[in-house]
């Protein structure tokens, strides 16, 4: 099965990634944890052009076509592998981030991500999505406080990041059935117990099963 980690700056989503691989683990589930942009070598090299440098470095546009560059190769080479081999695929950010962060909050324009989507993903897309939802204000905070280069969208101001929550929270009303709303607000324990419960109901129901794809 594949699962994916979504939602805005500050939300713990790469912590939330490591827990919830480790709790599968530990019930004997073989698990592949990636991101994006990233997760390949190739997909690595473009990342760096996309998360370092000034807020203005790209525009929407031209952001959208190197996330999907990078996302290709991370399907290619981890993504489908490890769904072809039985995995469970937890990923830090998909398709999702593409249509909130370029498109809602960028501008990009909807028809290009709807054809790339369809003609990049070729159907590959996540069975769950879990999206991590928390105030604007104590994202930034949080994304702020952790320090570390890769700055740039945190820099793209107030008003692009609100936008950027209310893109998320209408994927997650659109697509109920794919998507739960996480309120990453809440202390890590307790985000990571509704994870759980949104993940084991997969695992009761066999949707999550170690040998699906």
């Amino acid at each position: 099965m594949f699962i994916s980690f979504e939602g805005g700056e500050g939300g713990g989503k790469s912590t939330q990634v490591r827990t919830l691989a480790d709790r599968l683990r530990a019930a004997g589930h073989d698990v592949v944890t990636t991101r994006e942009p990233g997760g390949s070598p190739g997909a690595e090299a473009i990342r760096d052009l996309l998360v370092n440098g000034e807020a203005d470095r790209w525009s929407p546009i031209t952001e959208t076509l190197l996330m999907y560059a990078s996302r290709r190769d991370h399907l290619e080479r981890v993504i489908r592998p490890g769904l072809e081999r039985g995995a469970v695929v937890l990923c830090d950010r998909f398709a999702d981030s593409t249509r909130a962060y370029q498109g809602a909050a960028g501008g990009a324009p909807r028809g290009l991500i709807a054809d790339l989507e369809r003609d990049v993903l070729e159907g590959t897309l996540p069975e769950l999505t879990l999206i991590l939802d928390l105030p604007v204000e104590e994202g930034l905070k949080r994304a702020h406080g952790r320090g570390g280069a890769e700055a740039r969208f945190e820099g793209k101001g107030q008003a692009f990041h609100e936008r950027l929550r209310q893109a998320f929270a209408e994927i997650a009303a659109a697509e109920p059935e794919r998507c739960v709303l996480i309120n990453a607000a809440q202390p890590l324990d307790a985000v990571a117990a509704d994870i759980w419960t949104a993940v084991s109901e997969r695992l009761a129901s066999g949707r999550v099963d170690g040998t699906n794809g």
